[in-house]
């Protein structure tokens, strides 16, 4: 198959096309380094000709809530257009467990902006919503930090590491639309607080319990960012795994 990788030089998107070129299919890797710029549609219909399917792995450059509703209608759009132009088989974008629980959330409500689009376009696609990655841990800590404390809120916290998300995207990529949502987190729940604590193991920041924290700007209840129990996809690689390879 042919699938064009939109954000394709990211974390989760240079892991999709070596995992899609390793299984034998032609996975290009666009960006706007590339010449393929989704926000203002350059190079987007030469990049989609004869494509079977196009992943959409784009992130905002900017999270000011209308910087960042703009940039994900924007750009989602126009893939779309040029998706339905080049008759594309599949369209998949990834997207946030629990996006729609944290209407607070800015970044969050234009992640179910875009999702909505996908969902009206015509085009058939897979939404494939994830948990957060292991990879952000450290940054979500630095962003969380006042002096000496890093402020999270008491809330479970499933997270998932970044090889298990791009596997199950070039799964999907490559198999037949759901015309639906597929969810993937990681193999084990824990307190925000404690696993953030454990990243930071060593470090001198104290991590503080603080239901005032919030999520991207969102308050934060119990169940916010996990997936009801069944009804996702597990990754395979638990966090003591991943910490040790790092």
């Amino acid at each position: 198959m042919r699938i064009v990788v939109i954000g394709g030089t990211g974390l989760i998107g240079a892991k999709v096309v070596a995992r899609l070129g390793a299984e034998g299919h032609e996975a290009i890797a666009a960006s706007p380094g590339n010449g393929v710029d989704s926000v203002t549609g350059q190079g987007l219909d030469a990049a989609l000709a004869g494509a079977d399917a196009v992943v959409d792995v784009t992130n905002a450059p900017a999270w000011g809530d209308g910087e960042v509703l703009r940039f994900f209608t924007t750009s989602t759009g126009n893939l779309l257009a040029a998706a339905r132009k080049a008759g594309v088989r599949q369209h998949v974008v990834v997207s946030i467990v629990g996006a729609d629980r944290l209407p607070g959330s800015g970044y969050l409500r234009a992640k179910v902006a875009q999702e909505q689009l996908v969902k009206e376009s015509g085009v058939p696609y897979t939404i494939v919503r994830a948990t957060q990655f292991f990879e952000f841990i450290a940054g979500i800590a630095a962003s969380s930090t006042t002096g000496t404390e890093v402020r999270i809120a008491p809330a479970k916290f499933q997270p998932v590491a970044a090889d298990d998300v791009a596997a199950l995207v070039a799964e999907v990529a490559t198999g037949p639309a759901a015309n639906g949502t597929v969810q993937v987190a990681g193999p084990e729940v824990f307190e925000f607080p404690e696993i953030v604590a454990r990243a930071l193991e060593g470090d001198p920041r104290t991590v503080v319990a603080d239901p005032a924290a919030g999520y991207f700007g969102a308050a934060l209840p119990d169940d916010g960012l996990v997936p009801a129990p069944g009804t996702a996809r597990l990754g395979a690689i638990d966090y003591a795994t991943w910490a040790a390879r790092r």
